[in-house]
């Protein structure tokens, strides 16, 4: 089963890019499901269709579905909320305000990776196409299974045990808090291991991002910045999609302008993602709108690289990588872009902390590497390399 997310700064048509790409599946034999991470929820207008909260077939082969937030939400958060709805009680705040206090900032994302799950794991796909929210939101999501994997390995397990020993006491102290019980617990387990599980799916190697872009100096800087931080979290990125590109065809003076500046920007794109495939979608005159018409797009701008299938895994090993030497071991983390001025690095235990701009992530060592010491560390060709050596 292939799964390719699709994101990039707001407004740049990354859910038409993501409809198409869905639509030329199809049309080539896959059975697939396209659904959004995006609380804004505009497949439905793509595909002119009217979609439900299950898959809805808009074509031989092809559904779409926008995920009932609310139910998924009453499935995974409902005893944590009930529980911290209990806690706001006893501090007298005002009921509704309460409700929406306990609903937790991009809950209808998360809820939306929950449902992945449950589609891939069904067996009925061969594609899922994922159209996500835009791209600082897409990196929080991407970023919060393993920093939600931190604390429950870390601190979940003492904080139960402390409230199985003491939790009495502790709620005659709180000034009658009550205090988690093993409902609450129990929910909040149950939500990190299926989230794990969605990452476990998306670093895999059946997993990609793709990430859409229009010709704009503003837009090209912030994709290049995704392309740096979905590596850091350990997310492979497949290829780029430049957008919107105006064809140079019987342009007139003023386009022919915007023709020339798309074109010295494209350059740079190409310089800026070497390695990556590069596909291009001219500006249309209309909107594509529905199957056909998305399935024509699709058609066109992967025509340009004929010999990349778009559906194929993606290439090479992931971000992460570890290799042996006579000594110890270099730990690889693909870091495209980024200088050894803006990386930070430290250890904590069985953790690297890196550190790249205002993103940071905990990277739990594997445990042949955990028991070494670091002797060193550098940032070249957009690779940070750890060298880890036998404690002396």
């Amino acid at each position: 089963m292939r799964i390719l997310l699709f994101t990039g700064k707001g407004g740049v048509g990354k859910s038409t890019v993501a409809a198409a790409t869905a639509a030329l599946a199809a049309a080539e034999g896959l059975r697939t499901l396209v659904l959004s991470t995006d609380a804004a929820h505009s497949l439905g207008d793509a595909f002119g269709a009217v979609v439900g909260p299950e898959p809805t077939e808009v074509a031989r082969n092809l559904y779409v579905e926008q995920v009932d937030a609310q139910l998924r939400f009453e499935q995974s958060w409902a005893d944590i909320q009930r529980y911290l709805l209990s806690v706001l009680d006893v501090a007298g705040m005002d009921p509704v305000a309460a409700e929406e206090l306990t609903v937790i900032p991009g809950a209808e994302e998360v809820l939306a990776l929950l449902e992945l799950r449950l589609r891939a794991r069904s067996g009925e796909w061969d594609v899922i196409v994922i159209d996500c929210a835009p791209t600082a939101e897409t990196l929080r999501l991407l970023a919060l299974p393993e920093a939600l994997g931190w604390y429950m390995t870390r601190i979940f397990p003492m904080q139960r045990r402390l409230v199985k020993l003491l939790g009495p006491m502790l709620t005659k102290a709180s000034g009658g808090v009550p205090m988690p019980g093993d409902t609450v617990f129990d929910a909040m387990q149950r939500l990190h291991d299926e989230l794990l599980e969605v990452r476990d799916l998306l670093t895999g190697p059946d997993a990609s991002v793709r990430i859409v872009l229009t010709p704009e100096t503003v837009v090209v800087a912030e994709a290049r910045r995704s392309w740096t931080m979905l590596s850091l979290y350990g997310y492979r990125v497949d290829g780029v999609v430049a957008n919107r590109i105006f064809p140079s065809e019987g342009a007139d003076d003023w386009r022919a302008g915007w023709v020339a500046a798309q074109q010295q920007v494209l350059s740079d794109v190409e310089a800026s993602f070497a390695g990556l495939p590069v596909w291009r979608s001219v500006y249309r005159p209309r909107e594509p709108v529905g199957v056909q018409a998305l399935e024509a797009l699709a058609c066109e701008v992967f025509v340009d690289l004929a010999d990349t299938d778009p559906f194929a895994p993606a290439a090479g090993e992931g971000p992460f990588t570890v290799t042996r030497t006579s000594t110890g071991a270099i730990a690889h983390l693909a870091l495209p872009g980024a200088t050894k001025e803006q990386v930070d690095l430290a250890r904590n235990g069985d953790d690297l902390v890196v550190t790249v701009g205002s993103y940071r992530r905990l990277l739990t060592l594997p445990a042949g590497l955990a028991r070494l010491r670091v002797s060193g560390a550098r940032v070249e060709g957009g690779e940070l390399q750890v060298r880890f050596e036998e404690a002396s």
